[in-house]
């Protein structure tokens, strides 16, 4: 897979705070994808992976046709401020190859969001998760 943007952030670095880490976030789920690595992938959405509205089997058996894929995260919106969270959107193109070698593609957004810094929140909780995606796909 190829991304068309660094990620910043490493295995066991600091907490995602900014617009970038947000879009950092996206691309690390499609590199997950990518790589077959459902549970990381999973584990990027809010609460556990419930976020994504699918217990992990079923998240796994949705890309079970799925060879390869690829993101294109555009400008994060916001952040936007909400009962100690903070909310981000970021546009996405995304394509995909299918085994079966027909391509799909997809545009949309997704919504991450990350507890404000606030006494008692974990390093995780302070970090941007997936909340949603609004995808459609195109052409």
């Amino acid at each position: 897979m190829v991304l068309l943007f660094a990620l910043s952030l490493a295995a066991g670095a600091a907490i995602d705070r900014t617009p970038a880490q947000a879009r950092d976030v996206v691309a690390r789920y499609y590199a997950a994808l990518d790589r077959g690595a459902y549970r990381t992938a999973y584990a990027l959405w809010d609460r556990g992976g419930q976020a994504s509205g699918q217990r992990y089997a079923d998240f796994v058996r949705g890309f079970a046709r799925t060879a390869r894929t690829r993101v294109v995260a555009g400008v994060p919106q916001g952040p936007e401020g909400a009962a100690g969270s903070s909310y981000i959107t970021v546009p996405v193109r995304v394509y995909a190859m299918l085994k079966n070698g027909a391509g799909q593609r997809f545009v949309g957004t997704y919504t991450l969001r990350r507890v404000n810094d606030v006494p008692g929140a974990t390093a995780s909780q302070r970090s941007w998760h997936l909340v949603s995606a609004k995808l459609h796909q195109i052409g």
